[in-house]
């Protein structure tokens, strides 16, 4: 029997089966080349005058505390591109976007999906890639009711915000696949664990086409149990392009013991109504940017 093989690939046909980009690469943050420069001025310090060594290693502590204490503030940017508003733009001036993370949760994601449903809203949720593996059927029908569904990790580790750029790689991407292979779609934003990071995500972010979005205000809804507190965080000063954070894994749960989530969204729907704000993705406000 004759064996036929496909022809080779050019260079032009690779690069036409590869995945287009969605996000334009922006180099190297700002602070990591700048803590790169730091760290050689610091050595060539030393050698030329080894005997301030506890100027340089002072030097050498003060910027790791820097970047340091930018990786603990999830709204900043200093690392980074970052999401903390949805893109300025007439098309998105009256829209909010509600985030949901750390799911799916078999108990408390259908119950939000059936809300969501009554409502007519579609939300972004920010899933972790080992829990959709474990209820790939929920995850499938996140997607399969027009919401959309980024990647929140693999596994969701602590340690995440003290991670090496090789580790990093592997937890996010493996993400990505699971997320692809559930779904057929890849996600486009990224948001870390608890919005903890650290100056070598964003090259790692860049290489997988993922953007970072963290959000404008949060309930605290995982410790919180007065879905009204949670609510007034949220809505207090909530105006156009603002992105709300809330969790249907790992929700708290109210007095008497309903995820505190399917309390606080009919007050949030709600008020967004009243004040004549619309609900969108991550995705469309991209498309609308």
């Amino acid at each position: 029997m004759t064996e036929f093989s496909s022809p080779p690939q050019n260079a032009d046909s690779a690069e036409a089966a590869a995945p287009r980009r969605r996000w334009p690469r922006t180099g190297y943050p700002a602070m990591l080349s700048a803590t790169a420069a730091w760290h050689v001025a610091v050595l060539a310090g030393w050698l030329f005058a080894p005997s301030a060594w506890p100027w340089w290693l002072a030097a050498i502590v003060a910027n790791h505390a820097i970047f340091t204490v930018a990786g603990l503030l999830p709204r900043t940017s200093l690392l980074g591109p970052n999401w903390t508003r949805l893109p300025a733009g007439a098309r998105n001036a009256d829209a909010i976007a509600l985030t949901i993370d750390d799911g799916p949760d078999p108990v408390v994601t259908p119950q939000v999906l059936d809300l969501l449903d009554a409502y007519g809203v579609r939300a972004t949720f920010f899933c972790i890639g080992a829990k959709a593996q474990r209820y790939p059927a929920l995850t499938r029908e996140i997607v399969a009711r027009g919401h959309a569904l980024e990647n929140h990790s693999q596994v969701h580790v602590h340690t995440f915000s003290v991670t090496f750029p090789g580790a990093l790689t592997r937890e996010i991407a493996a993400a990505q696949r699971t997320f692809e292979e559930l779904t057929g779609e890849r996600p486009m934003f990224f948001r870390a664990p608890a919005g903890l990071r650290n100056l070598f995500l964003e090259p790692v972010l860049q290489k997988l086409d993922l953007r970072l979005a963290a959000w404008t205000r949060r309930g605290f809804d995982t410790r919180e149990r007065d879905p009204q507190v949670v609510a007034e965080r949220l809505l207090v000063g909530l105006a156009g392009r603002d992105i709300l954070l809330l969790h249907d894994g790992n929700a708290a749960l109210t007095l008497d013991a309903k995820p505190v989530i399917l309390a606080v969204l009919p007050r949030v729907i709600d008020a967004v109504r009243r004040r004549n704000l619309r609900f969108v993705t991550l995705r469309e406000a991209h498309i609308d940017a």
